[in-house]
């Protein structure tokens, strides 16, 4: 079998971003049935983590960005014995292109896949060294790349002005992996509400606060609220304390959700959101809620595989009927758990992203 070679200059090491996760990674075994060597670069590492999403540690930043530039040098390198550059977002966490166009320079084939509408800043979000970013430059790079991968259609046409080989390619989950696991079926003494996000993303749990301070109250015991990925978030009146993320129990904790929430406000970013959560909570056969934002509206269809809730009202509504009709709640679970087998498993579009990355090296 013939040797195919492409390199990922990765911001993040392996399982640690949600966006190489499922845009990349989890492809990566079936690339190397096919013949692909893949050179996984990555800049900051775990013990870089400690430091750089964390306020101050202003010379240990400096080593991280004087490390990454060297990195970077040595991926331009290194570039020149690869056959594809697949870019994941960005090539460097700061708000220039200068190794992108140096890579482009190279005259290998570059993917560049997006799946936020990172051309604009996040509202409500403060990133380390956010002041020396630009996340204008995302239509530059989109302009260099041989092929463009969107996450939904509204990254789609914002790409295909810049572009004329943009292909749509939403985020899908490896339904073999991401399963209802046997444990979470143990009877329980109360129904479990949950959340999956990141101390980034946080902001749109509280959105829901109030509504569940409603809830908390009508139901009292009865319920219990999750909140997996932000370690830092404490709410006393809700009776919840966040779990830090770890692969190693995230299937699990996911499980142990009866209903995922994944309330969203509707703004161009939010829009641009590719619907993570929902498919991993579908995928875990819960029951999930979405705010009707973006490609949400696509994934779920309203009373059938999960529901949608827009105002405050609606949001009490829906988790107060799955919270009181287990029927429903479980009818929803496994209808959800069909979409995903269907629509938006990995193995669907396995065969996809091959015969774009074997169009060049053919």
């Amino acid at each position: 079998m013939e040797t195919k070679k492409i390199l990922f200059p990765a911001i993040h090491r392996p399982d640690r971003s949600p966006s190489q996760r499922f845009r990349f990674e989890q492809y990566q075994d079936i690339l190397k049935q096919h013949g692909y060597v893949i050179t996984y670069s990555y800049i900051i590492s775990q013990k870089d983590d400690v430091y750089f999403y964390q306020s101050g540690f202003i010379f240990q930043k400096l080593k991280i960005l004087i490390k990454s530039i060297f990195i970077r040098f040595r991926d331009v390198i290194r570039a020149f014995s690869h056959d594809i550059i697949f870019i994941q977002r960005e090539v460097h966490m700061l708000g220039t292109t200068f190794f992108e166009k140096l890579l482009k320079l190279t005259g290998k084939k570059i993917v560049f896949d997006f799946d936020d509408a990172i051309w604009m800043q996040q509202p409500n979000v403060k990133r380390s060294l956010h002041f020396l970013k630009k996340p204008s430059k995302t239509k530059d790079i989109i302009r260099m790349a041989d092929a463009v991968l969107a996450g939904n259609a509204f990254l789609h046409d914002y790409a295909i002005p810049y572009n004329n080989n943009v292909i749509m390619f939403p985020t899908v989950v490896d339904t073999t992996y991401f399963t209802k696991q046997s444990a979470s079926n143990k009877k329980k003494d109360s129904i479990c509400i949950g959340w999956s996000g990141s101390h980034t993303t946080i902001n749109h749990f509280k959105y829901l606060e109030k509504v569940l301070l409603r809830l908390k109250a009508k139901y009292q015991e009865k319920i219990n609220i999750l909140v997996f990925g932000d370690a830092d978030y404490e709410h006393e009146q809700l009776g919840t304390k966040g779990i830090a993320w770890k692969k190693e129990i995230e299937r699990e904790i996911l499980s142990s959700f009866d209903i995922g929430i994944m309330p969203l406000e509707e703004n161009e970013w939010e829009r641009g959101k590719c619907g993570m959560k929902a498919l991993l909570y579908m995928a875990s056969e819960v029951a999930t809620i979405a705010s009707p934002v973006g490609v949400n509206k696509e994934i779920i269809e309203h009373q059938k595989d999960g529901l949608l809730a827009h105002s405050e009202e609606e949001w009490f509504s829906a988790l107060s009927l799955l919270i009181e009709n287990e029927e429903v709640r479980n009818s929803i679970a496994l209808e959800g758990r069909k979409t995903i087998e269907k629509r938006y498993a990995v193995e669907t579009y396995q065969q996809r992203l091959l015969t774009l990355l074997d169009s060049f090296v053919d």
